[in-house]
């Protein structure tokens, strides 16, 4: 390993180190600022590392200044041979990053289930790119013993948000005067809603808070005031000290590389057409399925999608209302999944008894 790489690296994994030290510690006082700061910290320098390993250049064309954020994020992302990190990935790191400006420039005021949140989902996310690069385990550096706790960590998305939005909508009460609050607490809201809809200035100005306010004051879904966020969900896998956290992308929508544009983030989530994602219904499947499978019909397909659990994965299955009808509409993964199974089934013999 080049001497740079492994100063970078050696830098990237003692922020980490410290970062989560300070998230665990029983002190309050600028606890989550800190955090924030070093855990941006880490990516910052792992990101350089990792490229540098990877024969990448980290130096701007006058060669004085190493570059920014997002260009080693553009980097780690649109690199055709090399690429280590995913659309997906990305929104990690840029949530990170944007509440890591406010806490260092501003005020910002977090909630611990979503410190939580960013906390496990960053440190999960050191890990991967730490052993695709490096062939290293971050429990080689850190013990699992010390990997983020917390008490109220929550279940998904859906959850922390409507806690966070009634939370702030009683602050917002009549006569409570307790506005100031009510608005540091929907900063990182905003702050994560700007970051995947690709907003590049990701800090919301007073005005945009109020208009959030007013529309939390006026009952609106918070799915309706942030239809960006509403799109991502939370992975979870393991419990206690092995945990691992991430933030993925629900069925119906893509995050897409945005062009290298001043005014855009890195990456965004766009949310796409279900008719055109649920494209299928269950006659098409058959019609597909038929030139490798000249043996299914409606009623064999339908016992294979029962056993298959098909109509249980939002990735495969949706029913979509059109006015008064409804339409079971099925994917193109959906599609590609029965392929791949139904000759592990032996349908053709089997299918009553499944």
């Amino acid at each position: 390993m080049k001497k740079e790489v492994k100063l970078l690296l050696q830098k990237a994994i003692n922020s980490l180190v410290l970062s989560v030290e300070i998230f665990n510690r029983p002190q309050e006082q600028g606890r989550q600022t800190a955090a924030l700061i070093m855990l941006d910290h880490s990516f910052e320098m792992l990101l350089k590392a990792s490229i540098r390993e990877l024969n990448g250049n980290i130096r701007e064309k006058n060669g004085k200044n190493t570059i920014g954020f997002d260009a080693c994020l553009r980097w780690a992302l649109s690199n055709s041979t090399k690429r280590f990190v995913t659309e997906e990935q990305a929104l990690v790191v840029q949530s990170i990053n944007g509440l890591r400006d406010a806490a260092q420039h501003y005020i910002l005021q977090i909630s611990e289930q979503q410190l939580y949140v960013h906390m496990q989902s960053g440190v999960t996310l050191f890990g991967d790119i730490l052993y695709t690069v490096f062939n290293k385990r971050l429990n080689s550096f850190m013990p699992q013993r010390v990997l983020p706790i917390a008490t109220l960590a929550p279940l998904d998305i859906d959850t922390l948000f409507r806690f966070e939005v009634s939370e702030i909508k009683k602050l917002l009460a009549p006569r409570s005067r307790r506005g100031p609050e009510a608005y540091s607490r929907l900063r990182p809201l905003c702050i994560l809603e700007a970051v995947v809809s690709g907003e590049k200035n990701t800090q919301p100005s007073d005005k945009e808070i109020e208009k959030v306010a007013q529309e939390i004051r006026c009952g609106k879904s918070w799915k309706d005031i942030f239809k960006g966020v509403s799109g991502i969900r939370i992975s979870k896998e393991g419990d206690g000290p092995t945990i691992s956290l991430k933030i993925a992308k629900k069925a119906d929508v893509e995050v897409v590389l945005s062009k290298d544009d001043p005014n855009a983030t890195v990456v965004a989530v766009k949310r796409v057409n279900e008719l055109d994602f649920y494209s299928l219904g269950l006659h098409d499947l058959v019609e597909k399925l038929k030139p490798s499978f000249t043996f299914i019909s409606s009623t064999k397909l339908l016992k294979v999608i029962k056993h298959l659990k098909i109509q249980q994965s939002a990735e495969f299955y949706k029913e979509i209302k059109l006015k008064s009808q409804t339409h079971k509409r099925y994917s193109q993964k959906a599609l590609e999944y029965l392929k791949e199974q139904m000759p592990l089934l032996d349908v053709e013999n089997n299918w009553k008894n499944l």
